[in-house]
């Protein structure tokens, strides 16, 4: 039969056996004990364990940080078989008087505790492969967690935007989700832990060396707390000098049953957990981001086709003119616009220019559009400017202005048209070149703005170019713009009689010849229209 020994386990895991073979076993962290202890906060001379017949009794002598049985504060205590004694916060041993055959049964009992607890680890880890949901993975981390370590409560705070550590996700036993509201705890420890990048626990917050810094947390009835960081490992080609662990969050376990969280296997199984949950988390973060843009990428080509449709195909079928026009937006949705109407024999074309780009202009552009096509037929070109001016000024859109051209072309070659702030279409023909100015200011900033009107005749082949400025500013590498003359460039080099249809392409080709290699930076519309001659 073995006699009175210690099973002293340290901070690895690892133990070793230590005979208690004198009457007088002292403990502490000189050398001269008889179990020396290397702790800091371990006193000199910390505790005693003293023969008397056949008991030994364990007493503190004086120590700073306290002696500890079954998680109780001795000053003196009777041991008995397989009592764990507590020198201060970290030092495990456990007392052991009977034989090897009920040790070994005890050590079997725990074994099979620690094979129970790899295979939830295990189990835990293969659940977290397969999960997309950032929810679900948070919710599988902190169930296995609970179930590894017998916790009682488990949230995760995840770090956001700004640097700062939020609530995410808090759950119960029996897979209860808690919300931040009711499931109150101190930020102290989870702070600290996230600051380091190390685990914390606390297994009695009542021990006066944290009670007095946890006081909203022991009034809440929790005794042990462990925190555990959740560090995102880039993994690189070769080695390197710096650590690359990101820290991402941190995962905590609360109970109320004071050192329920102490077992090193147990902290162990929870920092792999952390270190796979940190790489689950950060998957399902991405897979969320990849799946919000590809919704949003299929919103954008919905509404991409949406304002194609709203544009018309073809024009009007006349004798007396030809005209076509495309817009190719910056970004998925364009802020230009265009549109034709049938105007009792006359033919009206328009083309506007919404400031800015994106979402925001190309539903303004929308409605302008809207406005136009109900305004226009039965008035003029500059009522009906006016018309739109006051409609958008009552809407009060800040910033948001429109430039528009508007013309009518009747039968005979007059264009009446009017200007309201719009790049000056050039009307090329064979008494050169003319740029039509009339009109008045940009459309939706000023109540007061009045528009005129102007009427010029046309002959038999002339034809106008109306553009938005995405054209003429169009940049290349050097930061030229490409200008009017490039415009009238186009033209002049295109083939005698080249139906509109074509010299739009023509202009198109050579604003992307010019810009190769640069972004483009604003939406490009063109519209061409012919006259051929009346009846």
């Amino acid at each position: 039969m073995q006699g009175a020994r210690l099973e002293v386990s340290d901070p690895m895991g690892r133990t070793r056996v230590v005979p208690i073979e004198d009457d007088r076993f002292t403990i502490g962290r000189s050398h001269g004990n008889s179990l020396s202890l290397g702790s800091a906060e371990i006193s000199r001379l910390h505790a005693e364990i003293v023969k008397q017949g056949n008991s030994y009794i364990l007493r503190d002598l004086g120590s700073r940080a306290g002696t500890f049985v079954n998680d109780e504060t001795v000053i003196e205590h009777t041991l008995e078989h397989g009592d764990q004694i507590r020198i201060g916060r970290h030092s495990d041993l456990r007392f052991l008087l009977k034989d090897t055959s009920e040790t070994a049964t005890r050590a079997t009992t725990s074994a099979v505790g620690d094979l129970r607890q790899t295979a939830t680890l295990l189990e835990g880890l293969r659940a977290l492969g397969t999960a997309k949901v950032l929810d679900q993975v948070l919710a599988m981390v902190i169930d296995y967690a609970i179930t590894l370590s017998a916790a009682e409560r488990g949230f995760i705070m995840l770090v956001n935007p700004a640097g700062a550590l939020e609530f995410t996700l808090g759950r119960g036993l029996r897979q209860v989700t808690l919300s931040g509201d009711t499931f109150q705890t101190s930020r102290k420890i989870p702070e600290q832990v996230f600051a380091t990048g190390e685990p914390q626990l606390v297994a009695d917050l009542h021990d006066e060396l944290f009670a007095e810094a946890h006081e909203g947390t022991i009034q809440l009835g929790i005794r042990t707390v462990y925190c555990v960081p959740l560090k995102l490992v880039r993994y690189v080609e070769q080695a390197v000098e710096t650590d690359d662990a990101r820290p991402i969050g941190v995962l905590y376990l609360d109970s109320r049953e004071k050192g329920s969280l102490r077992s090193r296997t147990i902290q162990d199984g929870l920092e792999t957990l952390a270190a796979e949950a940190a790489v689950a988390i950060e998957n399902a973060r991405l897979y969320r981001e990849s799946q919000e843009k590809a919704r949003l990428e299929r919103e954008l080509h919905t509404a991409y086709e949406f304002q194609q449709g709203l544009l018309p195909t073809a024009p009007p079928t006349r004798d007396y003119f030809s005209a076509a026009a495309e817009m190719v937006p910056c970004l998925s949705i364009g802020g230009d616009f265009f549109d034709y109407l049938d105007l009792d024999g006359s033919f009206g074309f328009v083309l506007g220019d919404v400031a800015g780009k994106g979402a925001a202009a190309g539903l303004l552009g929308a409605r302008v559009q809207e406005i136009f096509a109900f305004r226009a037929p039965g008035a003029d070109p500059a009522t009906t400017i006016a018309t739109i001016n006051a409609t958008m000024v009552k809407k009060g859109l800040e910033a948001r202005f429109v430039t528009l051209f508007y013309g009518i072309l009747s039968p005979d070659g007059e264009l009446t048209y009017c200007n309201a702030g719009h790049n000056p279409p050039l009307l090329v023909g064979k008494n050169g070149v003319r740029r039509l100015t009339t009109g008045g200011l940009i459309v939706g900033l000023f109540e007061e703005a009045t528009y005129e009107q102007e009427v010029v005749t046309l002959s038999p082949g002339d034809t106008l170019i109306t553009f938005s400025d995405g054209v003429s500013e169009a940049s290349n590498a050097e930061g030229t713009e490409f200008g009017d003359e490039r415009i009238l460039e186009c033209v002049r080099a295109s083939p005698s009689g080249i139906e509109p249809g074509e010299l739009v392409q023509v202009v198109l080709a050579g604003v992307r010849k010019f810009t190769v290699g640069e972004p483009q930076g604003d939406d490009i519309t063109v519209l061409v229209v012919r006259y051929r001659g009346g009846a």
